[in-house]
């Protein structure tokens, strides 16, 4: 017989571990912060100070914000949506059970190969080989479980937030295999198969789309289903967000060589990645007024739902953090940024600005829907939680823009007789105070995630796990 019931339990289980990775991940980022301002920090810790040091931790935050606070939200937000939006239960309890263990195996071996120093080297890639595979069977598995529910849908329509985590899905496949190719020395060392630039421009092309994919267009695909849900309107422009997602899919591919300005890479290759960075903007703007604009006639909700604040705050930084991106793409613009902390502002800007802040607004949606309550323990927390971090970014950003434009135009003084102004060291010291900044910025948002997880405990431990949820009749287009 037909199943009548949505499966709830990996929905539920994904979003409780988004807000234990987010306090894992963002605790070793204010870690790694303190650690610019006081370098030896962790050396009183005896055996352990080698495991803690900034070179063994920094990708550890990187892998623990994207791959574990990020990807849990996501297998949570598109397991959710899709059968939401597809009237019909998941293809198989057990693929959903198989994809929720595996993926907290990866997120585990992370943790613990990478403080060892046990890395391939690359950015958003350092998991070595073995783990690498882990993933590709895990991520087959969820696009198994994904378009299977997809194809058994109950309506003849496919909500545009499918096709967003669609394009994800698949692209992240293609992206995290290619790059992943490799030479297996022993069974925690191999050698990438690439060489040289070739190397540098399959691996930028790997993280810029990991960016593109992972961090935006998945992200949009929660974005499409909770603002209009939350603010109870329907999406501004359905066609506009069918152009969005075909437009921002074809972009952002070619939009990975603008990291590497200014190297080995042929020219012709640097500007065409500096050309479809520009052009990203058209398409990125057009789905954040898309998503602004599903609030006309219900804008006086943002003066009472702080859940709302939350999603609109974050596509207001996906805005900025999209046009700035394209803007430091341009060459002119590149060799004033690139290697300065500006690069650490704009990645803020979007990890914590958009991706985080939709997360955690979606969160409180979802979790006491998946505890059988109406709302969160503390509607009032929830709007604490909405300024501390708020605020926490904005403290982040902007001491690290002006850090990073200080930093460039002190690089590029050069005296009358050629020699430079400034030495290396001079640089580094007048850093100094932005990072006290940082580091206030930073605690601040991961004292916001802690106030967060207290109110997911009152919120769980009032209500009542639900695995299942009756589907409705569905509704044919």
């Amino acid at each position: 017989m037909e199943a009548a019931t949505y499966n709830y339990k990996v929905v539920r289980q994904f979003a409780i571990m988004t807000v234990v990775w987010g306090i894992v991940g963002m605790l070793v980022g204010v870690i790694l912060s303190a650690q610019l301002i006081w370098p030896n920090l962790t050396d009183s810790l005896g055996p352990l100070a080698p495991y803690l040091s900034y070179g063994r931790i920094r990708p550890l935050h990187t892998n623990a914000v994207i791959f574990a606070f990020g990807g849990s939200a996501l297998f949570a937000a598109s397991l959710f949506i899709v059968q939401r939006t597809c009237q019909t239960r998941l293809l198989s309890d057990g693929l959903a059970s198989f994809v929720f263990w595996a993926w907290q195996l990866v997120i585990v071996l992370a943790a613990l190969t990478l403080p060892m120093g046990l890395t391939s080297a690359k950015e958003y890639a350092e998991l070595e080989w073995p783990i690498d595979i882990l993933i590709a069977v895990v991520w087959v598995a969820y696009a198994i479980l994904f378009f299977g529910t997809v194809m058994k849908r109950k309506t003849q329509h496919i909500y545009v937030s499918n096709w967003f985590f669609g394009a994800y899905i698949v692209t992240i496949a293609v992206l995290h295999i290619t790059n992943s190719i490799e030479l297996p020395i022993t069974l925690t060392k191999s050698y990438s198969a690439y060489a040289g630039v070739q190397d540098a421009m399959v691996q930028w092309w790997y993280a810029h789309n990991a960016v593109g994919f992972f961090l935006t267009t998945a992200f949009l695909g929660m974005m499409y289903y909770f603002i209009p849900k939350q603010a109870g309107r329907p999406i501004y422009s359905y066609r506009l967000s069918i152009v969005h997602f075909w437009s921002l899919s074809f972009l952002y591919m070619w939009a990975g060589p603008h990291h590497l300005l200014y190297t080995a890479l042929p020219d012709w290759a640097q500007s065409l990645g500096m050309i479809f960075s520009v052009m990203l903007i058209a398409p990125s703007w057009g789905g954040m007024i898309n998503g602004i604009m599903t609030l006309s006639g219900a804008w006086h909700k943002l003066r009472t739902d702080p859940i709302l604040k939350f999603m609109v705050t974050a596509l207001s930084f996906y805005g900025m953090s999209t046009f700035e991106g394209p803007m430091m793409s341009v060459k002119t613009v590149n060799a004033l940024s690139h290697y300065t902390e500006w690069n650490i502002a704009h990645v803020h800007s979007g990890s914590l600005g958009w991706v985080a802040m939709i997360t955690i607004g979606c969160m409180y949606y979802l979790i006491p829907r998946l505890f059988g309550r109406e709302e969160m323990h503390s509607v009032k927390l929830i709007n604490t939680h909405f300024w501390i971090s708020t605020i926490g970014v904005v403290l982040y950003i902007a001491s690290m823009w002006i850090a990073g434009v200080a930093q460039g135009l002190m690089w590029r003084a050069t005296n009358d007789d050629g020699t430079l102004t400034y030495s290396f060291v001079q640089s580094v010291v007048t850093m100094y105070p932005f990072y006290y900044i940082r580091l206030l910025g930073g605690l601040m948002f991961f004292t916001g995630m802690l106030l967060m997880a207290w109110n997911v405990w009152k919120t769980v431990s009032a209500g009542k796990a639900v695995n299942d949820a009756r589907i409705p009749e569905a509704v044919q287009a």
